[in-house]
């Protein structure tokens, strides 16, 4: 029997539209390392869904590679980086920003977001030249257990940032689900307009590869494509990147993907939330973290992949169920025939 799996978003290729746009113009010839035609229709959609807000766009391949050259162009050898204890570049990137000599400063919180509070005693432990000079601060939007920011706590964030000189840098690995879901009040506008830097990440978001990093800081913009060349990060044939986004901009094919992942996702939640389960989190875009019996997560587990992402000692875990583009809604529903048979078997 083969297993359905909800552990990832990208565990699907490509949308079809996709591949197709990609066949359709493999014999066109174009300029090369971003000067074609296609990348200057991109970079103006993009800059149209900011609002004009005055942003260089440049695009690379994987969200690791984006952090760490937007990171380490900002910093200088002796200042760090403010982050979360469980966002990607302090745990999942294999030292790739130490790797660049630049120390990250952690701070911790239970729903994964950073609060001015936090920043505010990084600073007040560092005081001097006898330590780093904290300089950038790191935040991830959906976060790493995937709540989200509001408005309100970015503009915050924002005001404290440049209040005390510090650069505000936004991970938009799921910034696609964030933008989409229910409970968002943001923009990439107001994006664009309250921090100095951001990707957008579309490998998640049913492209093949491809992020795109906008920097809105006059000061962080000159040389880039230096940075880009010396990190193996300046494609060739970077009009791969560019037509697939052309392409998911085409009848909002974008928004409406967006979408359906996070629909699928609250279809499960609100069954789950209807038989009175708890959550670790409040289930907020297309990754949701419900609590099982573990007895029910064992016999769940024989016919589909996830993570258990917490046990308790009470016999319970977190599990976290992930879907995406391509979840189709029988499997759905099928999981939670399955569930529903377990729960009435096991717990009842």
């Amino acid at each position: 029997m083969i297993k359905y799996d909800f552990r990832s978003d990208y565990l699907e290729w490509a949308h079809p539209d996709i591949l197709n746009a990609l066949l359709q113009h493999n014999l066109d010839q174009q300029s090369w390392y971003g000067n074609d035609d296609y990348c200057n229709q991109a970079k103006e959609l993009i800059l149209q869904q900011l609002w004009w807000v005055q942003a260089d766009i440049h695009f690379v391949s994987w969200w690791t590679q984006a952090n760490q050259l937007v990171i380490s162009s900002i910093l200088k050898p002796y200042e760090s980086v403010i982050s979360n204890n469980v966002w990607h570049i302090t745990v999942h990137e294999a030292w790739a920003i130490e790797f660049t000599l630049h120390k990250i400063n952690t701070v911790s919180s239970f729903d994964g977001k950073i609060i001015t509070s936090s920043i505010k005693s990084v600073l007040a432990d560092h005081t001097d030249e006898h330590m780093v000079k904290p300089r950038l601060v790191y935040i991830t939007n959906a976060t790493e257990v995937w709540t989200i920011y509001s408005k309100e706590e970015l503009t915050n964030i924002s005001q404290f940032c440049r209040n005390n000189w510090l650069y505000l840098y936004m991970d938009g690995a799921r910034l696609w689900a964030a933008l989409n879901c229910e409970d968002n009040d943001l923009t990439l506008a107001d994006i664009a307009k309250l921090v100095d830097a951001f990707y957008i990440w579309w490998t998640k978001n049913w492209a093949l590869l491809w992020e795109a990093i906008v920097i809105t800081n006059d000061l962080l913009k000159e040389n880039f494509r230096y940075y880009l060349k010396q990190r193996g990060a300046l494609l060739a044939k970077w009009r791969i990147l560019w037509i697939q986004f052309l392409e998911l901009f085409k009848n909002n094919l974008y928004f409406d993907l967006a979408k359906h992942a996070n629909q699928m996702a609250s279809k499960l939640t609100k069954w789950i939330e209807s038989i009175e389960n708890n959550f670790l989190l409040k289930p907020t875009t297309n990754q949701i973290f419900p609590i099982f019996r573990d007895e029910v997560v064992e016999e769940l587990s024989k016919k589909y992949w996830f993570y258990v992402w917490e046990k308790f000692d009470d016999g319970y875990s977190a599990i976290r169920l992930v879907t995406s583009w391509a979840t189709q809604e029988k499997v759905i529903d099928e999981f939670l025939k399955d569930l529903k048979e377990l729960i009435e078997k096991i717990v009842k």
